[in-house]
Protein backbone atom coordinates (compact mmCIF):
# COMPACT_ATOMS: atom_id res chain seq x y z
CA UNK A 1 0.00 0.00 0.00
CA UNK A 2 1.26 3.82 -0.68
CA UNK A 3 1.66 5.33 2.20
CA UNK A 4 0.46 8.80 1.17
CA UNK A 5 -3.27 6.92 -0.04
CA UNK A 6 -4.64 7.91 2.76
CA UNK A 7 -3.40 11.00 4.45
CA UNK A 8 -5.87 11.93 6.83
CA UNK A 9 -5.11 8.91 8.68
CA UNK A 10 -1.26 9.45 9.11
CA UNK A 11 -0.65 10.95 12.53
CA UNK A 12 2.90 12.74 13.71
CA UNK A 13 4.12 13.08 17.05
CA UNK A 14 6.74 14.84 18.51
CA UNK A 15 9.22 14.09 21.05
CA UNK A 16 10.68 17.61 22.15
CA UNK A 17 14.26 17.29 23.62
CA UNK A 18 16.19 20.00 21.90
CA UNK A 19 18.82 18.74 19.62
CA UNK A 20 17.58 15.22 20.01
CA UNK A 21 13.73 15.81 19.03
CA UNK A 22 12.20 13.43 17.10
CA UNK A 23 9.84 12.06 15.47
CA UNK A 24 6.62 9.26 15.97
CA UNK A 25 4.78 8.35 12.34
CA UNK A 26 1.77 6.62 12.96
CA UNK A 27 -0.20 4.98 9.87
CA UNK A 28 -0.55 2.03 7.39
CA UNK A 29 2.33 1.46 4.83
CA UNK A 30 5.21 2.50 7.14
CA UNK A 31 7.27 -0.35 6.29
CA UNK A 32 7.13 -0.21 3.01
CA UNK A 33 8.12 3.85 2.86
CA UNK A 34 10.84 3.43 5.52
CA UNK A 35 13.32 3.90 2.93
CA UNK A 36 11.92 7.39 2.19
CA UNK A 37 11.58 8.42 5.50
CA UNK A 38 14.92 7.35 6.60
CA UNK A 39 16.62 8.78 3.43
CA UNK A 40 15.08 11.81 4.10
CA UNK A 41 16.47 11.98 8.02
CA UNK A 42 19.82 9.90 7.90
CA UNK A 43 22.85 11.52 6.29
CA UNK A 44 24.85 7.97 6.29
CA UNK A 45 23.93 5.68 4.00
CA UNK A 46 24.22 2.20 5.93
CA UNK A 47 22.12 0.29 8.74
CA UNK A 48 21.91 -2.64 10.77
CA UNK A 49 18.67 -4.26 11.13
CA UNK A 50 17.62 -6.54 14.00
CA UNK A 51 14.97 -8.39 14.39
CA UNK A 52 13.80 -11.92 15.60
CA UNK A 53 12.28 -15.17 14.05
CA UNK A 54 8.47 -14.11 14.22
CA UNK A 55 9.10 -10.63 12.77
CA UNK A 56 11.70 -11.10 10.12
CA UNK A 57 10.13 -13.90 7.96
CA UNK A 58 7.04 -11.59 7.66
CA UNK A 59 8.83 -8.09 6.98
CA UNK A 60 12.46 -7.64 7.06
CA UNK A 61 12.43 -8.71 3.05
CA UNK A 62 10.23 -5.39 2.58
CA UNK A 63 12.04 -3.30 4.89
CA UNK A 64 15.34 -4.63 3.15
CA UNK A 65 13.82 -3.79 -0.75
CA UNK A 66 12.05 -0.22 1.00
CA UNK A 67 16.05 0.63 2.11
CA UNK A 68 17.61 -0.91 -0.80
CA UNK A 69 15.49 1.65 -3.26
CA UNK A 70 16.72 4.66 -1.79
CA UNK A 71 20.27 3.13 -1.94
CA UNK A 72 20.35 2.29 1.82
CA UNK A 73 23.29 -0.52 2.26
CA UNK A 74 21.86 -2.92 5.00
CA UNK A 75 22.58 -5.78 6.86
CA UNK A 76 20.59 -8.26 9.38
CA UNK A 77 20.51 -10.17 12.07
CA UNK A 78 17.83 -12.25 13.50
CA UNK A 79 17.62 -13.24 16.89
CA UNK A 80 15.29 -15.65 18.49
CA UNK A 81 11.99 -14.15 19.81
CA UNK A 82 10.56 -13.89 23.52
CA UNK A 83 11.92 -11.87 26.58
CA UNK A 84 14.50 -14.33 26.85
CA UNK A 85 16.55 -12.74 24.43
CA UNK A 86 16.90 -9.66 26.61
CA UNK A 87 20.20 -10.86 27.57
CA UNK A 88 23.93 -10.58 27.71
CA UNK A 89 23.78 -13.80 25.49
CA UNK A 90 22.15 -12.06 22.78
CA UNK A 91 23.44 -8.48 23.35
CA UNK A 92 26.73 -9.70 22.34
CA UNK A 93 25.79 -11.01 18.69
CA UNK A 94 23.70 -7.76 18.18
CA UNK A 95 26.85 -5.63 19.20
CA UNK A 96 28.95 -7.49 17.04
CA UNK A 97 26.62 -7.54 13.89
CA UNK A 98 26.53 -3.28 14.34
CA UNK A 99 30.34 -3.55 14.69
CA UNK A 100 30.64 -5.97 11.61
CA UNK A 101 28.56 -4.18 9.49
CA UNK A 102 30.86 -0.74 9.78
CA UNK A 103 28.26 1.26 11.10
CA UNK A 104 29.16 4.85 11.41
CA UNK A 105 28.50 8.18 13.40
CA UNK A 106 25.84 9.26 10.48
CA UNK A 107 24.93 5.38 9.81
CA UNK A 108 21.99 3.65 11.96
CA UNK A 109 21.26 0.92 13.97
CA UNK A 110 17.09 -0.60 13.25
CA UNK A 111 15.14 -2.36 15.51
CA UNK A 112 12.54 -4.18 13.85
CA UNK A 113 10.37 -6.17 16.34
CA UNK A 114 8.45 -5.66 19.42
CA UNK A 115 9.29 -4.59 22.80
CA UNK A 116 12.13 -6.88 23.58
CA UNK A 117 13.70 -6.69 20.15
CA UNK A 118 13.44 -2.56 20.62
CA UNK A 119 15.17 -2.99 24.01
CA UNK A 120 18.13 -4.89 23.20
CA UNK A 121 18.57 -3.16 20.02
CA UNK A 122 18.42 0.33 21.77
CA UNK A 123 21.01 -0.78 24.16
CA UNK A 124 23.38 -2.32 21.49
CA UNK A 125 23.22 0.83 19.95
CA UNK A 126 23.66 2.86 22.69
CA UNK A 127 26.74 1.45 23.86
CA UNK A 128 28.74 0.27 20.67
CA UNK A 129 30.70 3.41 19.73
CA UNK A 130 29.64 5.00 22.89
CA UNK A 131 26.27 5.32 20.76
CA UNK A 132 24.89 5.04 17.32
CA UNK A 133 22.03 6.36 15.77
CA UNK A 134 18.92 4.32 16.58
CA UNK A 135 15.36 4.14 14.21
CA UNK A 136 12.92 1.79 16.10
CA UNK A 137 10.27 0.35 13.97
CA UNK A 138 8.01 -1.03 16.20
CA UNK A 139 5.86 -4.29 15.27
CA UNK A 140 3.21 -4.61 18.35
CA UNK A 141 0.84 -2.42 19.68
CA UNK A 142 2.66 -2.64 23.11
CA UNK A 143 6.09 -1.30 21.34
CA UNK A 144 4.17 1.17 19.49
CA UNK A 145 2.48 3.00 22.46
CA UNK A 146 5.15 1.98 24.95
CA UNK A 147 8.33 1.11 24.50
CA UNK A 148 9.47 2.15 21.69
CA UNK A 149 8.87 5.81 22.84
CA UNK A 150 11.04 7.56 25.99
CA UNK A 151 14.76 5.97 25.10
CA UNK A 152 14.70 3.14 27.49
CA UNK A 153 16.45 0.21 26.50
CA UNK A 154 17.74 -2.73 28.52
CA UNK A 155 18.56 -6.05 28.73
CA UNK A 156 16.83 -8.34 32.09
CA UNK A 157 18.85 -10.09 34.84
CA UNK A 158 18.08 -12.71 37.06
CA UNK A 159 17.46 -9.81 39.49
CA UNK A 160 14.94 -8.68 37.63
CA UNK A 161 13.21 -6.38 34.18
CA UNK A 162 15.21 -3.92 32.76
CA UNK A 163 18.05 -3.90 35.18
CA UNK A 164 20.75 -3.21 33.00
CA UNK A 165 20.75 -0.83 30.20
CA UNK A 166 20.81 3.11 29.13
CA UNK A 167 19.02 5.56 27.71
CA UNK A 168 19.41 6.47 24.46
CA UNK A 169 16.81 7.99 21.99
CA UNK A 170 15.76 7.05 18.89
CA UNK A 171 16.31 9.44 15.67
CA UNK A 172 12.94 8.32 15.07
CA UNK A 173 9.75 5.82 15.40
CA UNK A 174 7.92 4.28 12.40
CA UNK A 175 4.60 2.69 14.09
CA UNK A 176 3.12 0.73 10.96
CA UNK A 177 -0.50 0.28 11.90
CA UNK A 178 -0.74 -3.02 9.46
CA UNK A 179 1.32 -4.75 11.09
CA UNK A 180 -1.00 -4.86 14.32
CA UNK A 181 -3.54 -7.28 12.06
CA UNK A 182 -0.74 -10.30 12.64
CA UNK A 183 -0.71 -9.87 16.45
CA UNK A 184 -2.20 -12.49 17.88
CA UNK A 185 -5.27 -10.96 19.91
CA UNK A 186 -3.77 -12.05 22.92
CA UNK A 187 -0.35 -9.79 21.96
CA UNK A 188 -2.87 -7.16 20.76
CA UNK A 189 -4.81 -7.34 24.39
CA UNK A 190 -1.71 -7.03 26.02
CA UNK A 191 -0.49 -4.32 24.06
CA UNK A 192 -3.99 -2.75 25.04
CA UNK A 193 -3.13 -2.80 28.73
CA UNK A 194 -0.77 0.07 27.87
CA UNK A 195 -3.36 2.26 25.81
CA UNK A 196 -5.46 2.11 28.82
CA UNK A 197 -2.69 3.41 31.13
CA UNK A 198 -2.18 6.51 29.56
CA UNK A 199 -6.27 7.58 30.46
CA UNK A 200 -5.56 6.01 34.16
CA UNK A 201 -2.70 8.01 34.39
CA UNK A 202 -3.95 11.45 34.24
CA UNK A 203 -6.45 11.22 31.20
CA UNK A 204 -9.79 10.06 32.29
CA UNK A 205 -11.46 11.05 29.02
CA UNK A 206 -9.73 9.14 26.67
CA UNK A 207 -10.46 6.20 29.32
CA UNK A 208 -13.85 6.92 29.10
CA UNK A 209 -13.31 6.79 25.60
CA UNK A 210 -11.97 3.55 25.34
CA UNK A 211 -14.59 1.89 27.54
CA UNK A 212 -17.08 3.11 24.74
CA UNK A 213 -14.68 2.55 21.57
CA UNK A 214 -12.13 -0.61 22.53
CA UNK A 215 -13.79 -2.79 20.01
CA UNK A 216 -13.08 -0.33 16.80
CA UNK A 217 -9.90 0.30 18.39
CA UNK A 218 -9.62 -3.67 18.23
CA UNK A 219 -11.06 -3.71 14.80
CA UNK A 220 -8.14 -1.47 13.19
CA UNK A 221 -8.69 1.90 10.98
CA UNK A 222 -9.41 5.20 12.44
CA UNK A 223 -9.92 4.44 16.07
CA UNK A 224 -6.70 2.52 16.28
CA UNK A 225 -4.57 4.89 14.74
CA UNK A 226 -6.04 7.54 16.70
CA UNK A 227 -5.84 5.76 20.06
CA UNK A 228 -2.07 5.21 18.96
CA UNK A 229 -1.50 8.59 18.64
CA UNK A 230 -3.18 9.24 22.08
CA UNK A 231 -0.40 7.22 23.76
CA UNK A 232 2.41 8.04 22.00
CA UNK A 233 1.47 11.90 22.55
CA UNK A 234 0.90 11.26 26.66
CA UNK A 235 4.47 9.21 26.41
CA UNK A 236 6.37 11.99 24.47
CA UNK A 237 5.01 14.91 27.29
CA UNK A 238 6.15 13.12 29.89
CA UNK A 239 9.37 11.85 27.88
CA UNK A 240 10.13 15.81 27.16
CA UNK A 241 9.03 16.80 30.93
CA UNK A 242 11.20 14.33 33.09
CA UNK A 243 13.49 12.28 30.18
CA UNK A 244 15.16 10.38 33.07
CA UNK A 245 12.65 9.50 35.35
CA UNK A 246 13.31 11.88 38.15
CA UNK A 247 9.75 12.64 39.10
CA UNK A 248 6.77 12.38 36.55
CA UNK A 249 7.75 10.14 34.44
CA UNK A 250 8.00 7.12 37.22
CA UNK A 251 4.03 7.57 36.52
CA UNK A 252 4.30 5.73 33.26
CA UNK A 253 4.92 2.90 35.82
CA UNK A 254 1.68 2.68 37.09
CA UNK A 255 0.99 -0.82 37.66
CA UNK A 256 4.06 -1.94 36.38
CA UNK A 257 5.82 -2.71 40.03
CA UNK A 258 3.17 -5.50 40.76
CA UNK A 259 3.10 -6.53 37.34
CA UNK A 260 7.41 -6.78 36.85
CA UNK A 261 6.54 -9.13 40.60
CA UNK A 262 4.19 -11.19 38.52
CA UNK A 263 6.58 -11.55 35.63
CA UNK A 264 9.37 -12.79 37.95
CA UNK A 265 7.12 -15.26 39.95
CA UNK A 266 6.32 -17.07 36.46
CA UNK A 267 9.89 -16.81 35.69
CA UNK A 268 9.11 -14.67 32.02
CA UNK A 269 7.34 -17.65 30.82
CA UNK A 270 5.49 -16.39 28.17
CA UNK A 271 2.96 -19.07 27.87
CA UNK A 272 1.70 -18.22 31.60
CA UNK A 273 1.88 -14.14 31.63
CA UNK A 274 3.22 -11.55 28.78
CA UNK A 275 4.21 -7.96 29.85
CA UNK A 276 0.83 -6.47 28.95
CA UNK A 277 -0.78 -9.29 31.10
CA UNK A 278 1.13 -8.55 34.54
CA UNK A 279 0.33 -4.67 33.56
CA UNK A 280 -3.34 -5.02 33.61
CA UNK A 281 -3.41 -7.18 36.77
CA UNK A 282 -0.85 -4.60 38.24
CA UNK A 283 -3.13 -1.76 37.51
CA UNK A 284 -6.18 -3.32 39.09
CA UNK A 285 -3.87 -4.09 41.97
CA UNK A 286 -2.63 -0.18 42.35
CA UNK A 287 -5.94 0.58 42.11
CA UNK A 288 -7.30 -1.54 44.70
CA UNK A 289 -4.46 -0.85 46.95
CA UNK A 290 -5.17 2.60 46.44
CA UNK A 291 -8.91 2.13 47.83
CA UNK A 292 -7.24 0.16 50.90
CA UNK A 293 -5.20 3.09 51.51
CA UNK A 294 -8.29 5.21 51.19
CA UNK A 295 -7.27 7.21 48.17
CA UNK A 296 -9.91 6.20 46.16
CA UNK A 297 -12.89 4.98 45.74
CA UNK A 298 -13.71 1.25 45.45
CA UNK A 299 -15.85 2.03 42.21
CA UNK A 300 -13.39 3.32 40.43
CA UNK A 301 -11.11 0.01 41.03
CA UNK A 302 -13.98 -2.58 39.99
CA UNK A 303 -14.18 0.63 36.72
CA UNK A 304 -10.89 -0.44 35.97
CA UNK A 305 -11.31 -4.29 36.64
CA UNK A 306 -14.79 -4.51 34.53
CA UNK A 307 -13.04 -2.53 31.53
CA UNK A 308 -9.96 -5.05 31.55
CA UNK A 309 -11.70 -7.84 31.76
CA UNK A 310 -14.41 -6.69 28.83
CA UNK A 311 -11.29 -6.95 26.41
CA UNK A 312 -10.02 -10.10 27.64
CA UNK A 313 -7.58 -9.38 29.88
CA UNK A 314 -6.48 -11.34 33.56
CA UNK A 315 -7.46 -8.80 35.93
CA UNK A 316 -6.70 -11.00 39.35
CA UNK A 317 -3.59 -13.01 40.28
CA UNK A 318 -5.66 -16.42 40.26
CA UNK A 319 -5.93 -16.12 36.88
CA UNK A 320 -2.67 -16.48 36.16
CA UNK A 321 -1.91 -20.59 35.22
CA UNK A 322 0.48 -22.48 37.48
CA UNK A 323 1.11 -21.96 40.80
CA UNK A 324 2.57 -18.48 42.16
CA UNK A 325 5.43 -18.51 45.15
CA UNK A 326 3.90 -17.27 48.42
CA UNK A 327 3.39 -13.20 48.88
CA UNK A 328 6.55 -12.80 50.95
CA UNK A 329 8.48 -13.73 47.63
CA UNK A 330 6.45 -11.45 45.84
CA UNK A 331 7.37 -8.62 48.21
CA UNK A 332 11.04 -9.43 47.55
CA UNK A 333 10.72 -9.05 43.61
CA UNK A 334 8.97 -5.83 44.46
CA UNK A 335 11.49 -4.39 46.57
CA UNK A 336 14.29 -5.76 43.78
CA UNK A 337 12.38 -3.59 41.27
CA UNK A 338 13.76 -0.36 40.31
CA UNK A 339 11.37 2.46 42.28
CA UNK A 340 12.59 1.64 45.82
CA UNK A 341 14.41 5.02 47.18
CA UNK A 342 16.53 4.39 50.32
CA UNK A 343 14.38 1.21 51.53
CA UNK A 344 11.24 3.06 50.93
CA UNK A 345 8.92 1.58 48.12
CA UNK A 346 7.94 3.97 45.22
CA UNK A 347 4.16 2.52 44.12
CA UNK A 348 2.26 4.71 41.67
CA UNK A 349 -1.08 5.29 43.44
CA UNK A 350 -4.38 6.70 42.54
CA UNK A 351 -7.29 9.08 43.98
CA UNK A 352 -9.25 8.07 40.77
CA UNK A 353 -9.63 7.74 37.20
CA UNK A 354 -6.74 9.54 35.64
CA UNK A 355 -5.61 11.21 38.97
CA UNK A 356 -2.58 8.60 39.87
CA UNK A 357 0.32 9.76 41.31
CA UNK A 358 3.77 8.71 42.76
CA UNK A 359 3.89 7.74 45.91
CA UNK A 360 7.11 7.31 47.65
CA UNK A 361 7.04 6.70 51.41
CA UNK A 362 4.66 3.16 51.11
CA UNK A 363 4.86 1.12 54.55
CA UNK A 364 5.82 -2.51 52.94
CA UNK A 365 3.96 -4.15 55.60
CA UNK A 366 0.56 -2.81 54.11
CA UNK A 367 1.59 -4.09 50.30
CA UNK A 368 2.51 -7.36 52.02
CA UNK A 369 -0.64 -8.16 54.12
CA UNK A 370 -2.59 -6.90 50.69
CA UNK A 371 -0.62 -9.40 48.72
CA UNK A 372 -1.56 -11.87 51.03
CA UNK A 373 -5.09 -10.64 51.21
CA UNK A 374 -5.06 -11.03 47.15
CA UNK A 375 -3.10 -14.04 47.08
CA UNK A 376 -4.68 -16.94 49.88
CA UNK A 377 -1.81 -19.44 50.29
Amino acid sequence: MNSHVMPAAERKVRVDLGDRSYDILIGPGLIAAAGNEIASRLKGRKVAVITDENVGPRYLEPLMASLKQRDIEAVSLVLPAGEKTKSFEHLIPACEAILGARIERNDAVIALGGGVIGDLTGFAAGIVRRGSRFIQIPTSLLAQVDSSVGGKTGINSPHGKNLIGVFHQPDLVLADTDVLDTLSPREFRAGYAEVAKYGLIDKPDFFAWLEKNWQAVFSGGAARIEAIAVSCQAKADVVAADERENGLRALLNLGHTFGHALEAATEYDSARLVHGEGVAIGMVLAHQFSTRMNLASADDASRVETHLRAVGLPTRMTEIPGSLPPAEKLMDAIAQDKKVKGGKLTFILTRGIGQSFVADDVPASEVLSFLREKHPQ
